[in-house]
């Protein structure tokens, strides 16, 4: 016999409750399932919803880049416009009429040459302005087999000259090409300046 009986019992009396009924184990695996299908739903919607931000960041990133190459790309291009327009100036006005004029003389033998092939026989002319009739003279070579008249007009100015073998005439005139050279650079600079500030 113990003496338990004897002692003062100081634990906590636990109730017992009463057993709840039982559940079946398909129920238990429909609500793993329904759970399981809950959670994945949420982390899909969540994956979707972060693709779609980053989605969103990127577009805007790219955009931001484009405006600011685009910017840029105009900027450079409006600089390299100012940097080359006193180059233009330069050229046309001093660099290609000096480079004109001493090959004008040239440039007439090499015309009439060309004009002379298949009539020979023809009667050529070269008039220049007053002044250039020596320096062309002196650039025709003897193999023209019909003898070439050079001779001054004062209505010509200079960089200017007529030719004619026979029937056939040309004109020559450094002026006219110059003028139509810096017209073209100032229409493309121009319609370049245009293009940067409109886009």
């Amino acid at each position: 016999m113990t003496i338990a009986h004897l002692l003062e019992d100081f634990g906590m009396k636990t109730l017992v409750e009463p057993a709840a009924p039982a559940v079946s184990e398909e129920l238990i695996e429909e609500q793993r399932l329904a759970s399981f299908e809950n959670g994945y739903s949420a982390g899909w919607d969540d994956a979707v919803a972060a693709k779609d931000q980053e989605n969103i960041r990127i577009s805007a990133e790219l955009a931001s880049s484009l405006e600011d190459l685009n910017f840029t790309y105009q900027e450079a291009q409006s600089q390299l416009l100012d940097s080359l327009d006193p180059m233009f100036k330069v050229l046309t006005s001093a660099v290609l009429p000096d480079a004109m004029a001493a090959s004008f003389g040239h440039h007439i033998v090499d015309q009439l040459a060309g004009m002379a092939k298949g009539q020979t026989d023809q009667p050529m002319q070269i008039v220049v302005s007053p002044g250039e009739g020596a320096a062309v003279r002196s650039l025709l070579p003897e193999k023209f087999s019909v003898p070439v008249t050079v001779r001054e007009d004062s209505v010509l100015s200079p960089g200017q000259a007529y030719l004619s073998v026979g029937s056939s005439e040309c004109e020559i005139n450094c002026d006219a090409l110059l003028e139509s050279i810096q017209d073209s650079i100032e229409a493309f600079t121009y319609h370049a300046k245009k293009d940067s500030h409109y886009g």
